[in-house]
């Protein structure tokens, strides 16, 4: 099957066993019953398949984890709470006590915080490289480092890296190449083909496209051997379950213990968004390359930030990478933090909240928000300044959009 068509069928039940229902049922169980004694007993036991208790598994969040994966091409998903507990289900699975990670610098805020403030605590250390810099990544490189942890554009930075090039060093080095795709969505960039081991996503945003639901998911895409792996329990759980380890490990070691299962309602609505990923991305990436011209030549705006504009550094890697298209995202730069909420407060169609990926236009000023609690080194790191604006542009007409954005810019 092509995308499309994977995105519309995979995950549906071809048993009949709950008749000819043509979308995914929403099983809003919090456990399952047996016949038998002997029955449940063996799925305790391993020896049978079957739904026991909606923490550890549920069918409608297979049918999500199915979805995603097919969408990705990997050998397996867990769905998570949140796109930070996928995120958090990945280093714990990967991480001990005195491990290292390798992040790159330009990270979503909630991941910078997600590092420095929880796994510093629990003993893992943190280093932060400049990932367009190979040589500020081989420096860091150790016998204690167990994963390389970048994303696939970053926000609200907006970076591409060379994925192909930082996958040949992490293979050099045995270590695993998290990314995170949220931004990009497998329909724009398939980033296993680019050497990406573990891919996860904030199932929140565009993958869900619509603001209402919470969720996340990773997917081992199958290009590591995780019998090389450094992790002394993978290396363990691989003898038992071969390539899917990291997946065992990652579902029964830390997923199910602390509890980051998704509401079977959220996968349910996560699964309904991923019938209709290929539309919506091709409208936000044209109209945000559309909205970005009109910003870089308006006499308001000091600079306007998104790869798919020529002049852009990362314009050629992205182009390459992605196929010509450069996501929904984009920040723009005014003279001051003063013109910034002058103009967000003006709007009267693009919405001031804390999320990206909607049908609708969405703004924020970082500095005073995602990052407010974020030093001023780690905000430049960040890439965010007092007088940045970033926009989640959304499915609105662009013509209404960019009517919306000149006539606040005119009361700056």
């Amino acid at each position: 099957m092509e995308f499309e068509t994977k995105a519309i069928h995979i995950g549906l039940d071809g048993t009949n066993k709950t008749g000819t229902a043509t979308s995914v049922p929403l099983y809003e169980s919090a456990a399952f019953s047996f016949n038998t004694a002997e029955e449940l007993s063996e799925v305790f036991e391993g020896k049978r398949f079957g739904y026991v208790y909606s923490r550890i598994s549920n069918p409608t969040i297979t049918a999500f984890e199915l979805r995603l994966n097919a969408l990705e091409e990997g050998i397996g998903a867990v769905a998570t709470a949140s796109g930070m507990a996928a995120i958090a289900t990945v280093i714990f699975a990967l991480t001990e006590q005195g491990d290292e990670i390798i992040s790159s610098e330009s990270l979503f805020g909630g991941t910078y915080l997600f590092f420095n403030e929880v796994m510093k605590k629990y003993g893992v250390k943190i280093n932060y490289a400049d990932l367009n810099n190979p040589d500020s990544l081989k420096k860091l490189i150790n016998k204690k480092t167990k994963l390389i942890f970048l994303e696939s554009l970053s926000n609200p930075k907006l970076e591409i890296s060379d994925l192909k090039l930082l996958s040949n060093i992490a293979k050099e080095n045995n270590v695993p190449l998290v990314v995170d795709n949220t931004l990009t969505t497998p329909y724009l960039w398939r980033s296993k083909y680019f050497g990406a081991d573990i891919i996860v996503h904030s199932a929140t945003k565009y993958i869900t496209g619509n603001g209402t639901a919470i969720g996340g998911i990773l997917v081992d895409t199958g290009n590591y051997n995780w019998k090389n792996s450094s992790v002394d329990k993978i290396k363990e759980l691989s003898k038992k379950a071969g390539h899917l380890a990291f997946l065992a490990a990652a579902r029964s070691k830390i997923y199910q213990n602390i509890g980051f299962t998704p509401s079977p309602f959220n996968a349910f609505l996560h699964i309904m968004g991923l019938e209709t990923p290929q539309l919506r991305m091709e409208k936000h990436c044209s109209n945000t390359l559309d909205l970005a011209k009109h910003l870089k030549y308006h006499k308001k705006v000091v600079n306007v930030n998104y790869p798919g504009l020529k002049e852009n550094k990362f314009y050629e890697i992205g182009k390459k990478q992605f196929a010509g298209k450069f996501g929904g995202l984009l920040t723009f730069s005014l003279e001051s933090k003063k013109a910034c909420f002058k103009f967000i407060n003006n709007l009267k169609l693009a919405k001031n909240l804390a999320n990206l990926g909607d049908t609708r236009t969405l703004i924020i000023h970082p500095a005073s928000t995602i990052y407010l609690n974020c030093t001023e080194e780690e905000k430049k790191s960040a890439g965010v300044s007092d007088n940045m604006i970033r926009v989640s542009v959304g499915l609105e007409n662009i013509n209404d959009i960019i009517e919306d954005f000149n006539q606040s810019l005119e009361k700056i």
